[in-house]
């Protein structure tokens, strides 16, 4: 993935750095001049990082720190906030308004990805309560306004272009004039690809952006345009002033700081990164939860944006572990979840410590996995799936015909029902839990997140789920979560330990499940930033 390799470097630079027994001025510019190198070779200008070698070791200086202090949180602190500054250019992103028409443009190089990063954003207002609609400026590329039909089809997303008119400002200005109309609130309008050094077409994306007369211009940079990223950007600025940038193209090979350097060269906010194809692949892009991705502190408060998006249906999961109860068919449904949630290596990108964990994982053999399990269950009658899988001991028969009926071995079907035995002993220690959080919730009014948060990590450490699986390497993530780095090796097959199955191989996959149950309760809770909170 881009930039993985840039924050596995950084990572380890600090980590040596931090895990010496002698951690003298020498040492710590060797790890400020290892952090440098590794952001030169992702394509960071060469004036950006010179600017942050300088600034952390003004922020780091050995003869005035305490005798006390602890150097190496001093350390830690110094280069994630550099590295935040490096990303954030400390200006506020529009934000669109409901019940009225939010007009947004966006302009870019062709093949930046433009015409389905516009579905994208078109789809994450949607699914958070927006009207939206898109129009399709685009009348050079061919197959534009198709591709346009075709992604906004797949939403569900009002769209609007034109096969006949050639003009992209007549067909620009139509369409949002007829979504207004329409009363519309978010009208995102799609243009043709151009570079900086054709004239016509740069003239002609100012002649849209008078016509329709935008609230927000939107860049789109492709994350593997390296050191032109500058120079564009610059361009794109001074002919449409685009006041936004979004990164396409993320789960790519590509360096990717050359975007990074797009953003400190034209003073203007990333909003959102595109991590794949799928119209659910959009992150809102947040300095700090960016560079804790970066460092592997993960991004919890991004995972319980995204779990709650899907708008995952777990009502009759939750009343039954409220009342301490976790059935088969809680286990199914739950499986069924983490399927809609996207790659598993983008999931663990967003837990405390887990990046490197995943390090080796297969998306496609863990998703394989995934549907083993669900054809396990598809395989049981509705008296299996309501029963607290006790039944199966009663009557070992019963595996066998399910083994049989989901072309499983009868060991895969131990586990999985090992997997429920263990969530349902969780389950019962977490009865009442749910009340009290509920309680504190009203009594709190909603108060502040993270002292809710803390509330809800005690609590979780309390019965004994939380093994801190924050931190990595000296960086400290989000403790008080479930065991996390055991989860994902079991995803990978390998011995989860302590929750396993026969011969301690665990079930690949399952445990993900507490996961997505335990961002629901977060959620209710209005937990925060997460993994942002340990570095403070």
């Amino acid at each position: 993935m881009v930039l993985q390799d840039l924050g596995r470097r950084i990572n380890a630079a600090v980590t040596d750095l931090t895990r010496s027994q002698n951690l003298d001025e020498k040492a710590f510019d060797s790890m400020v001049k290892e952090i440098c190198n590794a952001l030169l070779e992702a394509d960071v200008n060469v004036k950006l990082v010179a600017g942050l070698r300088q600034s952390i070791r003004r922020s780091v200086n050995f003869k005035e720190l305490a005798p006390g202090v602890n150097k190496k949180r001093v350390i830690q602190k110094a280069v994630f906030d550099e590295l935040v500054k490096l990303v954030d250019p400390h200006a506020e992103p529009f934000k669109p308004r409901k019940g009225k028409p939010n007009i947004i443009m966006f302009v870019g190089l062709q093949g930046a990805g433009k015409t389905t990063t516009c579905t994208k954003l078109a789809r994450w207002y949607q699914a958070r309560g927006f009207k939206s609609c898109l129009v399709c400026a685009d009348t050079f590329r061919a197959g534009a306004f198709d591709q346009l039909k075709q992604n906004a089809t797949k939403a569900r997303i009002p769209y609007f272009g034109s096969l006949t008119n050639t003009d992209p400002v007549a067909v620009a200005a139509e369409g949002v004039e007829k979504f207004k109309r329409e009363r519309f609130e978010v009208i995102i309008v799609d243009t043709s690809g151009r570079h900086r050094q054709e004239d016509a077409l740069f003239e002609e994306m100012v002649q849209i952006q008078q016509a329709v007369r935008p609230q927000q211009t939107v860049m789109v940079l492709d994350a593997s345009i390296g050191q032109a990223a500058e120079a564009q950007s610059r361009a794109f600025k001074e002919a449409a002033d685009f006041g936004a940038i979004i990164i396409t193209k993320t789960d790519g090979a590509a360096a990717g700081g050359g975007a990074i350097s797009a953003v400190a060269a034209t003073h203007t906010p990333i909003v959102f990164i595109g991590s794949g194809e799928h119209l659910l692949d959009l992150e809102r892009f947040d300095p700090r939860a960016f560079v804790g991705k970066l460092l592997g502190m993960g991004d919890m408060q991004g995972l319980m944006e995204h779990v709650q998006s899907l708008k995952l249906d777990q009502k009759d999961t939750m009343k039954h572990i409220a009342s301490g109860v976790f059935t088969v068919r809680d286990l199914r449904d739950q499986l069924s979840n983490i399927t809609k949630m996207g790659p598993l290596s983008k999931m663990a990108g967003m837990i405390p410590g887990l990046s490197n964990a995943m390090q080796g994982l297969d998306d496609a053999d863990s998703a394989a996995k995934l549907r083993r399990m669900i054809a396990i269950t598809d395989s049981m009658t509705d008296k299996e799936l309501d029963s607290d899988g006790k039944l199966f001991v009663q009557e070992p028969t019963r595996m066998t015909r399910v083994a049989r009926g989901s072309g499983t071995s009868v060991r895969e079907v131990e586990e999985l029902l090992t997997q429920q035995q263990t969530m349902a002993t969780m389950a019962k220690r977490m009865k009442g839990g749910m009340a009290n959080m509920q309680r504190a919730q009203g009594a709190m009014g909603g108060g502040n997140r993270q002292q809710q948060l803390a509330a809800m990590q005690k609590r979780m450490q309390s019965m004994g789920a939380g093994g801190g699986a924050g931190g990595g390497g000296g960086m400290p993530g989000m403790g008080g979560m479930p065991d996390m780095n055991s989860m994902m090796k079991m995803l990978g097959g390998g011995g989860g330990g302590g929750q396993g199955g026969p011969g301690g191989g665990g079930m690949p996959g399952m445990p993900n499940m507490d996961m997505a149950s335990m961002m629901k309760m977060m959620g209710q809770m209005g937990g925060g930033g997460g993994g942002r909170g340990g570095r403070r």
